[in-house]
């Protein structure tokens, strides 16, 4: 690529907007809450949109609120480079998570845009209206739209937290549903998705930047083990059917088992309930959830026939009844060759220390990657910490992510 940037203006510019987007939807705990078609949600779009256009970008906003800022391209008219991120967050989380990908989106185009002026090809960066699940219990609301595979009918009876209907906060927003008899996007022909690591592995592995070839398969289950409650002290020990103590050899054997497989393998009890929760009282019904990732399907589905035989083992041992609900069944997605090796050559032409990696976390771009030519950009999290007001990466390291998605985008949309 030609030229040169200078990494200290680049330093403090996305200090700057990283800071000035976390304003929107500040809590006075210190984090950010950004949730879907909220008040906060709307004023960063619209302050958004209106940067955008202060660049010189057309911009527009989909159906049901993607913000885009297009770079028109001067040859191949019909085709368009992505990047970008989800501009929501969770409940009281950092100012990174989704905003750095925005952020760093503008300041690259803009550079490009001032240093090279117009592409061969659209440049394009997004604001994907959701991503987090926070309000409703849906994920990927943004990017599921933008490739055509959110159903009305999977929101239409969906309420918040407080009781507030889907539909109406999204009609009160200004945005309704898609057509779903129009066609989709098909001008699409790469995207690129920066995001802090959201994990500890570029910090203490030393790295500048993670180039990441494939996010991993979830699978998520929750697990109901029904015993009979009784009397803690009349009931004798071999009379019992505890169901906390069922519950808890089978979360001992499924780590255990997950623990024996090794990496990438990574298996999560996040929540355990029980009933009746009394200290006097034998319990009769405990609930547990188990999040599962692997990188590989096959290891995945292997695992999960693992869990699910000793988790019925243990409960015909135990005398109590099982129901295992797995409710989430995401296959791992791998990023396309062409543009990881793309990344992977502008990295290592500026001299970064990188890592070819894999995403433990979820991303938009797992929902883009089966339809459109995608990889992601990783920078250092400090210590690992996301979905947190205490997330953090330097503005040294977000301003080499930014430099290294410049390169890639140029590389991607400059060149024939």
């Amino acid at each position: 690529m030609k030229g040169q940037i200078n990494v200290k203006d680049l330093t403090r510019e996305v200090e700057y907007l990283v800071n000035w987007l976390g304003e929107y939807g500040k809590d006075p705990e210190g984090g950010v809450s950004r949730l879907l078609y909220t008040k906060e949600w709307i004023e960063a779009q619209k302050a958004l949109e209106k940067m955008l256009q202060e660049d010189g970008l057309t911009t527009r906003y989909d159906e049901v609120g993607n913000l885009f800022g297009r770079l028109e391209g001067s040859k191949y008219t019909n085709e368009t480079i992505l990047t970008g991120s989800h501009v929501d967050t969770v409940k009281n989380g950092g100012k990174l998570d989704g905003a750095f990908g925005i952020v760093a989106g503008i300041l690259a185009i803009r550079y490009i845009k001032e240093k090279y002026g117009q592409p061969l090809r659209n440049l394009e960066v997004v604001s994907f209206a959701e991503e987090e699940g926070s309000r409703f219990p849906y994920a990927f609301w943004g990017s599921k739209n933008l490739v055509g595979i959110a159903k009305k009918e999977d929101v239409e009876n969906i309420t918040d937290f407080n009781g507030v209907p889907f539909v109406d906060a999204m009609r009160e927003a200004g945005f309704h549903f898609r057509d779903e008899s129009k066609e989709v996007r098909n001008d699409l022909k790469g995207f690129v998705e920066i995001h802090i690591e959201q994990g500890n592995v570029l910090e203490n592995e030393g790295k500048d930047i993670g180039v990441v070839n494939s996010i991993v398969g979830q699978r998520r289950f929750t697990i109901e083990v029904t015993g009979v409650a009784n009397h803690a002290g009349t009931t004798p020990m071999g009379y019992r059917k505890d169901a906390v103590f069922a519950a808890s050899q089978m979360i001992q054997g499924v780590i255990s088992k997950a623990v024996e497989y090794g990496d990438p393998l990574v298996a999560t009890v996040g929540k355990i309930e029980v009933k009746p929760n009394i200290v006097n009282v034998v319990p009769g019904s405990a609930l547990f959830t188990l999040d599962v990732r692997h990188t590989e399907k096959e290891m995945l589905v292997k695992f999960t026939e693992e869990l699910t035989t000793i988790i019925n083992r243990i409960a015909a041992e135990s005398g109590v009844e099982i129901n295992i609900d797995m409710w989430m069944d995401e296959d791992p997605i791998p990023m396309d060759q062409q543009v990881v090796e793309s990344i992977e050559k502008q990295v290592k032409e500026n001299g970064f220390n990188y890592k070819l990696m894999h995403s433990g976390a979820g991303h938009d771009s797992q929902i883009i990657a089966p339809i459109v030519p995608t990889a992601m950009i990783f920078v250092p999290s400090h210590k690992g910490i996301s979905h947190n007001p205490l997330e953090y990466t330097s503005p040294e390291n977000l301003a080499t992510g930014v430099k290294a998605l410049i390169d890639s985008l140029y590389e991607l949309a400059y060149k024939e």
